[in-house]
């Protein structure tokens, strides 16, 4: 939970070229979650952008 209380399940990740791999941000439904990584894979640089659902109790 963040610290409104709501349930954001759902991270967007960004991955580079090394393997690095950094959270985007939360976001409450797959699909909102979706759009962002979407939105940022379409601004043609070369990282990849992937939707993950956090483990219940993980922050």
């Amino acid at each position: 939970m963040s610290d409104s209380g709501a349930v954001l399940p759902w991270l967007v990740v960004r991955e580079d070229d090394n393997g690095n791999r950094y959270r985007v941000g939360r976001y409450a439904t797959r699909a909102e979650a979706q759009q962002v990584a979407e939105r940022l894979d379409a601004s043609g640089d070369a990282q990849l952008y992937v939707v993950e659902r956090v483990a219940r109790g993980v922050s």
